[in-house]
C-alpha cells in the first residue's frame, strides 16, 4: 500500500523527532522507518563547521544563500518562456508555475528524466532557457562563487558551462537515483555540485533526497564499473550509457529497492522542504535522486545543477558547452 500523502511544506522546526512523510520516487515508496530529514545549515555558520558537515555527510544544505527574488526572477523568466507550450494552469501566475491540470504530465517533461517533451516548441524553449540573462546572472552571483571558494578552499574556480535546468511536472518521471561521477568520468579532478531549488519546493513537491553516510557506497560502485570497464576505449569507458549501465546511466528508479539491496538497508533517505535561495552543495560520490513530485497544490518543481572545479585542474571538458539535446552526456 502506498504511503499516505501528506501536505507538509516545511521541515519542523527545533529537534526533528519525526520522520518525513510520504516520500516516494518514480517507482514505489520508501518505508518511513527508513526516512530522515536533511540537516540544515545557516549561512553565518562558521566556515569550520561547514566544511566538517560537508566532510562527514557528503553535502551540505545551506539557506538562503541567494537572494530571495533573484531566484524567483528566474522562476518567472523560465514559465514565461514556457507559458505558450500549454504548462501553466489558466488563471495562474508564471512565477507560482502550477501544472496545467488537464494536461498530459508526460508530454511535458523536462531534461534528464524520460523523454523529451514532444514539440518543437518545448525543445527550444528547453535550450534557450539556459542562456536566458536572469538566469546566466545567478550563475554569477558573488555570494554562490564566493561561497564556493571558501568552502573548498580554492582561489578560483571555473563553473562547467553545461548546467541542468529542469522542471518536474507533477506525476511525471523524475530524476532516478545515481551519484554524479557516473555523468563526469571525463576530468579527474575533483568537482563540486551545487543543487539550486528554482522557487520553494514543498516536502512532497519533487525535491532532492540524499541517502546518508553514501559517499563509500558511491565510490565502490564507480570502482566496480571501473574494473569492468577495462577493456572499453577510452571514449566507452566515461560514457554515463555503456555497455554496463542503463539507458539512462541512473542507478535505479526505485529509491526503496535500491536501500534495500544496493546499500543493503544501511542509512536513510534524507529529505527536505526547500525555499527559493537555498543551495544544496554534495560530493561527486554522494547518492541521491529526485522524489516523485506530488506537490498538494500543483507546482512545478524548478531547479539547476552546477558543478564546479578549481580553475586549472583536469575537469571535464566534455561539459565545457550548454545543454542541447542529443549532446551524449
Amino acid at each position: 500500500m502506498a504511503t499516505a500523502i501528506l501536505n507538509v511544506t516545511e521541515p519542523p522546526s527545533g529537534p526533528q523527532t519525526s520522520v518525513p512523510p510520504g516520500i516516494r520516487s518514480n517507482i514505489g515508496s520508501i518505508d518511513r522507518e527508513y526516512l530522515g530529514w536533511l540537516r540544515p545549515t545557516s549561512r553565518d555558520t562558521p566556515m569550520s563547521e561547514m566544511r566538517r558537515r560537508f566532510e562527514e555527510d557528503g553535502y551540505l544544505f545551506v539557506k538562503n544563500l541567494l537572494p530571495r527574488d533573484n531566484i524567483l526572477n528566474v522562476r518567472k523568466e523560465y514559465f514565461t518562456q514556457f507559458a505558450p507550450t500549454g504548462i501553466l494552469e489558466p488563471g495562474t501566475s508564471p512565477t507560482e508555475g502550477i501544472f496545467n491540470s488537464s494536461a498530459d504530465p508526460l508530454k511535458h517533461g523536462g531534461i534528464g528524466a524520460g523523454e523529451l517533451p514532444p514539440t518543437d516548441l518545448q525543445v527550444q524553449t528547453l535550450i534557450s532557457s539556459h542562456v536566458a540573462p536572469d538566469y546566466l546572472q545567478i550563475l554569477k552571483h558573488h555570494d554562490l562563487r564566493q561561497f564556493v571558494r571558501d568552502l573548498m578552499g580554492w582561489d578560483e574556480e571555473v563553473l562547467l558551462k553545461r548546467t541542468m535546468l529542469r522542471h518536474n511536472a507533477p506525476f511525471a518521471l523524475s530524476t532516478g537515483i545515481h551519484y554524479d561521477k557516473l555523468f563526469l568520468r571525463g576530468g579527474g579532478a575533483y568537482f563540486l555540485t551545487a543543487w539550486v531549488p528554482i522557487g520553494d519546493i514543498s516536502l512532497n513537491g519533487g525535491g532532492l533526497i540524499y541517502l546518508s553516510s553514501s559517499n563509500g557506497l558511491g565510490r565502490a560502485i564507480e570502482e566496480d564499473f571501473t574494473h569492468r570497464a577495462a577493456s572499453f576505449t577510452d571514449e566507452e569507458r566515461i560514457s554515463a550509457f555503456n555497455a554496463h549501465m542503463s539507458s539512462t546511466g541512473q542507478l535505479s528508479d526505485d529509491a526503496g529497492s535500491f536501500h534495500a539491496n544496493e546499500a543493503q538497508g544501511q542509512g536513510k533517505w534524507l529529505a527536505s522542504a526547500y525555499e527559493a535561495g537555498d543551495v544544496v552543495f554534495h560530493d561527486p560520490y554522494t547518492i541521491h535522486g529526485s522524489a516523485k513530485n506530488e506537490d498538494p497544490k500543483g507546482a512545478i518543481r524548478l531547479s539547476s545543477d552546477l558543478r564546479f572545479y578549481k580553475v586549472g585542474s583536469d575537469l571535464d571538458a566534455r561539459w565545457m558547452k550548454y545543454w542541447v539535446p542529443g549532446d551524449g552526456l
